[in-house]
């Protein structure tokens, strides 16, 4: 064991050497004086949101929801994207044409996931979304209708999301709370995105595309 190791234990074990056998994590009331609900109104949240999102620099449209099939379109286009992978439940009638588009789709379904090499071999992933968050500009997925696997989000080089504007909430603790008996199950893993996947090194030169997509649209959805 490593003197680190040996250094750290020692320090938890101190600072239990007083807490009673019989004390429960439950006994113990835990104080939660920060704000548990927000209250802006719902369109400066949408809009908060929509500006959080695009200081990540990742690409922000507010969309109708009559003209979404023909944004994300578009949206492939514009991007390149001629391989698509959509997952299981996402709506049919938003997805491009094969021929008209010139878009393959690449369906991810639970009896026939799709490869991490046809994932990796992709243009771009198209997913709904469970949450947005407008004080982070946080995009939160639980592998929903729509979401589909977590790799789905990680390997393609390019992510369109669609968030309602329904889906956003304010503060980051009520997003907590919106999961917190999906997370008490035990249900499937849940992914925060706040912008493209982005890291830096001791010199701080910035890298793009190392843990996830380098590329992420967000088109906000107004019925």
């Amino acid at each position: 064991m490593s003197e680190a190791k040996k250094a750290i234990l020692e320090k938890i074990r101190n600072a239990l050497g007083e807490v009673p056998r019989q004390e429960r994590p439950e006994d113990i009331t835990v104080p939660r004086h920060y704000r548990q609900q927000g209250n802006r109104a719902a369109g400066e949240v949408v809009a908060l949101f929509a500006g959080r999102v695009g200081e990540y620099k990742a690409t922000v449209q507010r969309v109708n929801a009559n003209a979404l099939a023909g944004v994300i379109a578009e949206s492939c286009r514009r991007e390149g994207v001629e391989k698509l992978v959509v997952p299981d439940g996402f709506p049919g009638e938003w997805l491009p044409g094969d021929e008209d588009d010139n878009v393959r789709l690449l369906h991810d379904k639970p009896g026939e996931p799709l490869s991490h090499r046809a994932l990796d071999d992709s243009d771009g992933v198209i997913t709904t979304c469970a949450l947005g968050v407008a004080q982070t500009g946080t995009i939160i997925l639980d592998a929903g209708a729509g979401q589909g696997r977590r790799v789905l989000t990680l390997l393609p080089d390019y992510h369109l999301c669609i968030v309602k504007e329904e889906q956003i909430v304010e503060l980051v603790s009520e997003g907590f709370t919106h999961f917190e008996q999906a997370v008490r199950e035990e249900g499937p893993p849940i992914t925060f995105i706040s912008g493209p996947s982005a890291t830096s090194d001791i010199e701080l030169s910035r890298v793009e595309g190392v843990h996830g997509p380098r590329r992420l649209e967000v088109l906000i959805v107004q019925e």
